[in-house]
């Protein structure tokens, strides 16, 4: 009985390529070229071929799953990057496994880190322990990173970001600018509150002790350093407020509004991150948009090309971000 069912030589047939660069598409398509790499999709369509996965991971002893790991799943953050990994991933053939890292525990995580339980990693969260990951299975950092922990990271340069928002609110005529800190000890509070202090100096600006508040990336933390901002008194409250993510611009104005002032007539605010609820608050706040889906997206084409027997490359690969100026910031008000 003839066997209808559609092979890679007919993908091959249909794109115009080998059936060796069809194969690259789809297990690694970050060494093919966009063009290729669609004409082998729709030939795809078009011919009904399916990959067995099942016995391509057998034959290459893979389990066929990668493992983000992420250090808060309720943050929103995390989404557009978690897309940006799926796109890469699922035409490749790897299913994507999301691990909380706060809610499953150290013991849990180093089971991820087997290569028995996945082909390899994608951290998002620098405060793992960079013992617990060495070693084991591939890897790839992206958006934090693990100090002491050799490997690629795929991130920004968060203090030329802050540059960028202390530049903005500096042009505005604010002299008094807070602070609203992410996590102690974060990566990304460490580095975003000393390009912070760093701009502000070079704009011959201080941070003054009172100006910085502590927060935790949440909403509810940016609602409590509102309450400690509108506890001070007015003369000498910050005009404007840096605060270390989108969320706890979100808590920070809402906070302020409902003790009857005015963002920005009383104080402008700048969050960080770009959150997809950012333009839709009132006012629509002004913040640095992070390239989430393409952190996500890079960081599963370089864990493939490693998967693949790529080099094993440390360092970083730096995307850029951009300030999104909306309504949340003006010049400041006489007082």
């Amino acid at each position: 009985m003839k066997n209808d069912r559609p092979r890679i030589s007919d993908v091959a047939r249909l794109a115009g390529v080998s059936t060796a660069t069809v194969s690259r598409a789809l297990s690694n398509p970050a060494l093919v070229s966009l063009e290729t790499r669609a004409a082998v999709q729709d030939a795809i369509s078009a011919t009904g071929y399916r990959l067995n996965q099942a016995a391509r991971n057998l034959r290459h002893r893979r389990t066929g799953g990668i493992v983000a790991l992420v250090p808060n799943l309720a943050n929103p953050f995390f989404a557009q990057i978690l897309s940006g990994i799926a796109s890469v991933l699922g035409p490749a053939g790897y299913n994507l496994l999301v691990a909380d890292t706060r809610a499953e525990g150290a013991g849990r995580l180093l089971d991820y880190a087997e290569p028995s339980r996945a082909d390899g990693l994608i951290v998002l969260d620098g405060a793992l322990p960079a013992a617990a990951l060495t070693g084991r299975i591939p890897l790839v950092l992206a958006c934090e990173w693990v100090p002491g922990l050799a490997a690629l990271r795929v991130k920004i340069d968060n203090r030329a970001a802050v540059a960028l928002v202390v530049d903005h609110l500096a042009d505005l005529g604010h002299r008094r600018i807070g602070h609203v800190a992410g996590p102690p000890g974060n990566v990304l509070s460490i580095a975003r509150l000393g390009g912070f202090r760093d701009r502000l100096a070079a704009r011959g600006l201080i941070l003054a002790p009172d100006a910085l508040y502590p927060g935790d990336f949440s909403l509810e933390s940016g609602r409590a350093a509102a309450e400690c901002w509108l506890a001070q008194p007015v003369s000498s409250r910050p005009t404007a407020i840096f605060l270390a993510s989108d969320a706890m611009a979100c808590g920070f104005m809402g906070e302020v509004r409902r003790h009857g002032l005015s963002v920005p007539g009383d104080v402008s605010v700048v969050g960080f991150d770009d959150i997809e609820l950012t333009g839709h608050v009132d006012p629509p706040l002004t913040t640095i948009r992070q390239p989430r889906l393409a952190i996500g997206r890079i960081a599963a084409e370089q864990l493939l090309r490693r998967i693949e027997g790529g080099p094993d490359h440390s360092g970083d690969v730096i995307l850029p971000v951009e300030l999104v100026i909306r309504a949340s910031t003006a010049p400041p008000m006489p007082r």
